[in-house]
């Protein structure tokens, strides 16, 4: 038997070259396939065994050849391990992907290939070998690149036609844009030329703000000093006004030891000036008399002036409008002097001042009556 047995893997050792498929050339466009043998029931890769050295070094030279194209993913490897020498399909699954292993582990050691450049796959029939494969692309002919290269040169002349089409296109549009724009710039140059040749049109002669009507006057000054103010100003012109005011207020505290009371009228006329009669010239008289204690002497008496004033009108609205306005003159204020001793006014005499600048300050609120 043992005799047997040895002149069987004699026979075997002769026979490997005849076992083992003859790989196709690496440059060949067909897949190229190569088969590794394995001693039944064991799972070592005995590379000098029935051919397995000879098909590893055609292995390993079409690797170097493509190694590129496989990292990239391009080229595929695909492993395949088979085994029947086994009792049950489980142990020949195991066995078919130790195998597998094996050879996969000389492509990484000596091919420089990775894990994630084999597609691995075991089986549970034909035999007991593992194959490799890789799918090399076909080289293609001469003829082949021939037309590759017309298809491309005809590819890039279409696409240098269509981008030459474009930019006629845009330049097309530029140029249609542009004598859009010197058209309408020529026409609002030709429509300026004409508005300032024609007469201009003049304004109507009575503006909102200064038309013929009455106007019930405040102003807002006097009435921030606790002062209350209101008038009426009579437009009896488009240019010309009358107007009246008066200011009355009348305050005590303390226990009656301080006061603060006041009258005035001041009549005044008006010219309106400007195309929108919102400038003005007046001119002012005041009279009033007034009682002023804010100590222990108070004063009592009248007033009498008047002056130059002058404003400006900011409508508001259509009936509504402000009235800035100040007034430059002479005042004269002839009074008495007291103090109040067991509230009884005592006199302390007379006097008269007289007062040059200012006279009337006012922000006034007007409003249209009709």
């Amino acid at each position: 038997m043992n005799r047997l047995l040895t002149l069987l893997f004699a026979l075997g050792l002769l026979a490997g070259p005849t076992f083992g498929q003859t790989a196709d050339n690496p440059s060949d466009p067909a897949p190229a396939e190569y088969t590794f043998r394995f001693v039944a029931g064991d799972d070592m890769f005995y590379i000098p065994w029935n051919g397995n050295g000879e098909e590893l070094d055609r292995l390993l030279a079409c690797i170097a050849q493509n190694k590129a194209a496989i990292t990239e993913g391009s080229v595929p490897v695909l492993v395949d391990g088979y085994c029947t020498s086994q009792p049950s399909e489980a142990e020949n699954l195991a066995l078919a992907k130790t195998r597998s292993n094996r050879v996969k582990t000389e492509m990484i050691l000596r091919g420089g290939l990775t894990e994630e450049c084999f597609t691995t796959k075991n089986h549970a029939d034909k035999g007991n070998f593992v194959t490799v494969r890789l799918v090399i692309p076909a080289t293609p002919s001469e003829a082949e690149l021939a037309a590759r290269r017309a298809a491309e040169k005809a590819e890039a002349e279409r696409l240098e036609a269509a981008k030459r089409a474009e930019e006629e296109r845009l330049a097309a549009e530029r140029a249609a844009a542009e004598e859009r724009r010197r058209a309408e710039e020529e026409a609002r140059r030709a429509a300026e030329e004409a508005a300032a040749a024609a007469p201009a049109a003049e304004e109507p002669e009575e503006s909102e703000c200064c038309a013929m009507g009455l106007d019930l006057r405040a102003n807002l000054l006097r009435w921030a000093t606790l002062t209350p103010d209101l008038g009426l100003e009579w437009r009896i012109s488009d240019r010309w006004s009358l107007g009246v005011g008066g200011s009355w207020t009348s305050w005590s505290w303390n226990n009656k030891q301080r006061r603060y009371a006041l009258w005035e009228v001041a009549p005044e006329v008006r010219y309106y000036m400007g195309k929108a009669r919102r400038g003005y010239l007046g001119l002012m008289f005041k009279t009033g008399a007034f009682n002023f204690k804010f100590s222990e002497t108070g004063r009592q008496g009248d007033l009498l002036g008047g002056g130059l004033t002058g404003g400006y009108i900011l409508p508001l609205g259509k009936r509504l409008s402000l009235d800035f306005s100040l007034g430059l003159g002479y005042l004269n204020a002839d009074y008495e002097k007291y103090t109040v001793i067991d509230g009884v006014r005592v006199r302390h005499g007379s006097e008269t001042r007289d007062w040059w600048g200012p006279v009337h300050a006012g922000i006034t609120l007007k409003w249209n009556l009709f």
